[in-house]
């Protein structure tokens, strides 16, 4: 589904975010991103649909490289990735509907969607969304009245209402309590389980790493350092990943072990 081909970025200041990465992420599977800040972690993932450009290398997405795509080749391979980012990434000012709406925006011309003029078709996927990650009571409320929880799950929503095959998640739950980060996880997965939809997210929480992953790769210095299944993800291993002990958060319930 997703293929890394000695895939480097080089920053414009000398950083090098990845460094000769050759990785393969299989249908429907659900990985987990680990990693020090500045691994390397979301230029991997914003890599996939190239919110990053890379410097040398290819990236497949199917069959198809989206780093030679251009034009509508790109926006076609794009249409099937969602995008789930940290700050939600919503028009505060909108109803919860019309942001949902928003994943269908590649299906439609510029001005069609301007003009708010989505097909019966486009409000039952959003509607079908919405029931999904238990929010259709809120369709007609504004997203700034939103808890972040809510708003997260509004941006899962709009994923899904673009039909995506793959969901890419960068920190989704790095702003939100343990409660919320439970429910948001449990979405995620719950999705990538009964609709098969490939999932890559970045994680700072280990034991969250564990409980919902069915891979971890583990990154160091934009190289990968660890790629098995989340059996394997020993408390050694982490360690090794992040080049120190491990410790417990006191302040986090179930032990809740952070980068």
């Amino acid at each position: 589904m997703i293929e890394f081909q000695n895939v480097s970025k080089v920053y414009p200041n000398g950083t090098q975010g990845l460094k000769d990465i050759n990785v393969t992420i299989n249908k429907g599977e659900f990985v987990v991103i680990v990693g020090l800040s500045g691994a390397g972690k979301s230029t991997f993932l914003r890599s996939i649909n190239r919110l990053h450009e890379i410097s040398t290398g290819n990236i497949v997405i199917g069959d198809q490289s989206i780093t030679e795509a251009r034009g509508s080749e790109l926006r076609k391979i794009r249409r099937d990735i969602g995008m789930i980012f940290q700050n939600f990434n919503l028009v505060k000012r909108s109803t919860v509907l019309r942001n949902v709406l928003s994943g269908r925006v590649g299906y439609h011309s510029t001005l069609r969607t301007l003009l708010g003029m989505f097909p019966r078709k486009d409000m039952e996927l959003a509607f079908d969304a919405l029931k999904r990650v238990n929010i259709l009571e809120k369709a007609y409320t504004r997203s700034d009245q939103l808890s972040g929880g809510q708003q997260q799950r509004v941006s899962i929503a709009r994923a899904l209402a673009q039909e995506a095959k793959i969901i890419l998640a960068d920190e989704p739950v790095a702003s939100l309590d343990p409660l919320t980060t439970k429910q948001v996880m449990d979405d995620l997965k719950k999705i990538n389980q009964e609709l098969g939809i490939t999932t890559v997210v970045n994680l700072h929480f280990i034991d969250i790493a564990r409980q919902y992953a069915t891979r971890i790769i583990g990154l160091q210095a934009g190289e990968i350092v660890f790629d098995g299944p989340v059996e394997e993800a020993t408390d050694e291993r982490f360690s090794e990943i992040y080049g120190q002990p491990l410790e417990t958060k006191t302040d986090e319930p179930s032990g809740a072990l952070e980068t």
